[in-house]
């Protein structure tokens, strides 16, 4: 059988699927990778998302987060596999997305059960007094940000190396992994801890896991039942086109 038609049927049959999502997905709407031959740690230090430097040179790593994160990320937008997963649950197809992105785009394309694995770069907290923004509300061509309340630099509410994964976005995405029959991975190697065992978790409790990458990758001749070769955005419409047609 087509894969993308043995794909279909297996979401068609489904009582519950999650889709796992990673850097490819948001690569098709312009986002670089971090890691990789033109990855973004080929051109800027990571010691920069550091927590421990972070709070120890509030400056320095925030002229770099402005210009990763909010000058050139803040212009990408949703592509059609983003629009694609949303439509899906919309049609109750998909029941949430596991992201490890944080640049909101699932969001941005109508996906409502969004686990943000990783935070969101879309909320800037203040660390002492736990208020939040949106960067719009905020200058940042004052570096760094600092909090309205307090005077407190404010960090980005996404994962730095050093800290650990939000706890609540931890234990929705293992209840995931135990709930789905079907684990739709998108646009990810398999190569970032702890995210990379939540699919290795859902086939261990019986899930058939859908993949679909450019390359293949470490689930690839592991744990996925089908493997669709592409791009995130032309085989996401097209398995849409094939459930609903």
């Amino acid at each position: 059988m087509d894969p993308l038609q043995e794909a279909a049927r297996a979401l068609e049959r489904s009582s519950h699927t999650t889709a796992f999502t990673g850097a490819g997905i948001s690569v098709e709407s312009g986002i670089p990778p971090f890691r990789g031959k033109d990855g973004l740690w080929s051109r800027y230090d990571p010691i920069v998302l550091d927590i421990s430097y972070f709070h120890a040179h509030p400056l320095e790593a925030w002229q770099v987060i402005r210009e990763i994160f909010y000058d050139y990320f803040g212009k990408a937008r949703p592509n059609a596999g983003h629009y694609a997963l949303a439509e899906m649950e919309k049609r109750g197809k998909v029941a949430a997305v596991i992201t490890q992105n944080i640049d909101n785009l699932h969001q941005e394309a109508g996906s409502r059960n969004v686990i943000e694995y990783h935070g969101n770069s879309q909320r800037l907290i203040c660390p002492r007094c736990g208020a939040v923004w949106s960067p719009k509300e905020i200058d940042l061509q004052k570096l760094p940000p600092r909090c309205s309340h307090d005077g407190e630099v404010l960090k980005p509410d996404f994962v730095f190396f050093g800290e650990p994964i939000p706890l609540k976005a931890a234990r929705r995405s293992e209840q995931e992994a135990f709930a789905a029959d079907v684990f739709l991975v998108v646009g990810t190697t398999g190569e970032i801890m702890p995210a990379s065992l939540i699919p290795q978790m859902a086939k261990s409790n019986g899930a058939t896991i859908i993949e679909i990458n450019p390359e293949t990758s470490n689930y690839t001749h592991s744990i996925t039942d089908i493997f669709l070769r592409g791009k995130a955005g032309e085989l996401l419409p097209a398995l849409l086109e094939k459930m609903t047609g």
